[in-house]
């Protein structure tokens, strides 16, 4: 069985974007004057302009908020062998459109001790073009596994349902299950894998949620962008 007690939540009226540990917005000051993530009533907006938006790394743009801030503004990071349940509802924009390179709009991001480089994302969610498909994608980027998939045209446009529940491990520790919900509540994606490496390293891992693309596939690029709201998470401890 397992025993969850609420760990962090983001409220966009209560909070604000003190919610989060980081924002990443305009990273390079390529587009000063403009505010790209905002926390609008009950919702998240994230915005990302094309042209004009260029992260600190010139080939992407980047426009993401990233970490989970507690009460008295204590930081949480996931660490090596613990189970999280996050969930969160999305609207994703007809506008913001898959791409054959990378358009992640979630990652679970494991940072070195002291924050600087050498980091990396352990499961990202992708808008991804595949063989002229667009799809809704969650890959295990260590172990080289797409999780699962869903056709995104008919999530687009609309509300819809996300939870990853993920332990974070080496492999063959790490395991992640993950939901989509449609409008109605029904389960358009419903999977898990085991047998991943989800190792969070010595610092952690920290959830991202926002815009970040490359600009090489830029025939499919433009002003776009998402809404988030509902964002929650509960640490999962499995007993006897």
């Amino acid at each position: 069985m397992a025993d969850e007690r609420a760990e962090w939540s983001a409220d966009p009226r209560r909070d604000g974007l003190a919610a989060f540990v980081a924002i990443e917005d305009d990273r390079a000051g390529a587009h000063p004057g403009v505010r790209h993530i905002r926390a609008l009533g009950t919702m998240y907006r994230f915005d990302v302009h094309h042209p004009g938006d260029v992260d600190t790394y010139p080939d992407r743009q980047r426009q993401e908020v990233r970490g989970m801030r507690g009460p008295g503004g204590r930081e949480r990071r996931i660490a090596e062998g613990e189970t999280w349940r996050f969930a969160w509802s999305w609207y994703l924009t007809r506008a913001l459109r898959a791409t054959t390179s990378f358009t992640h709009v979630q990652q679970f991001f494991a940072s070195v001790p002291g924050g600087g480089p050498g980091g990396g994302p352990v499961l990202v969610t992708s808008l991804r073009r595949r063989g002229g498909r667009d799809l809704l994608e969650l890959n295990a980027i260590r172990s080289g596994v797409v999780v699962g998939a869903a056709d995104l045209g008919p999530l687009r446009s609309r509300w819809i349902g996300v939870e990853i529940e993920a332990r974070f491990a080496a492999a063959p520790g790490g395991r992640v299950r993950w939901r989509i919900t449609g409008g109605d509540g029904d389960a358009v994606v419903d999977v898990e894998r085991g047998g991943l490496d989800l190792r969070p390293g010595a610092a952690g891992v920290s959830p991202k949620w926002g815009i970040y693309r490359s600009l090489k596939d830029a025939a499919r690029l433009g002003d776009a962008h998402l809404l988030i709201k509902d964002l929650r998470a509960r640490q999962v401890r499995h007993i006897g």
